[in-house]
């Protein structure tokens, strides 16, 4: 029979995250550990499917902060639900059609930048005459939005 407790290697082997994301994780109140007498930490078995919904989270590429924000929408120390699940990964629809559509833009374009082999936007007649486009700021501005990283 199976423990209702595991240990950080356990953990870290099941979820995929390394000790020191766990660590990180536990830090910032996204998952809970007990403490043997010892100090050691040790996870319900529970903590798998919270951490199976920060996974999830990220390859959806929400931030840290909206994984925060996302899992705080839940009682203390309860693990997500489908119906969980279902309600907090509706609002992530809206995003990941943004940058479908943005990565199949950015995929349809591809050519029209290097097509010609110049290779130089800040030489290019068609894309970017006079260098007009670094009036936009520094980076790829050339990006759909949703793919184009704040510059700082």
């Amino acid at each position: 029979m199976a423990t209702s407790v595991l240990t950080v290697s356990e953990v870290a082997r099941r979820s995929g995250f390394a000790p020191s994301a766990l660590r990180f994780y536990e830090k910032r109140g996204l998952i809970s550990a007990h403490r043997t007498d010892g100090g050691r930490r040790r996870y319900d078995r529970d903590v798998l499917r919270r951490l199976a919904f920060i996974a999830a989270a990220k390859h959806v590429g929400l931030t840290l902060e909206e994984i925060v924000e996302a899992l705080a929408l839940l009682p203390d120390e309860r693990t997500p639900t489908k119906d969980d699940w279902t309600r907090i990964s509706t609002a992530w629809r809206g995003r990941l059609d943004a940058e479908i559509a943005a990565l199949e833009k950015l995929r349809d374009g591809l050519d029209s930048c290097i097509g010609c082999g110049c290779l130089s936007l800040d030489r290019c007649r068609i894309s970017n005459p006079e260098d007009i486009v670094a009036a936009e700021g520094s980076g790829a501005v050339f990006l759909p939005e949703p793919l184009h990283p704040p510059t700082e």
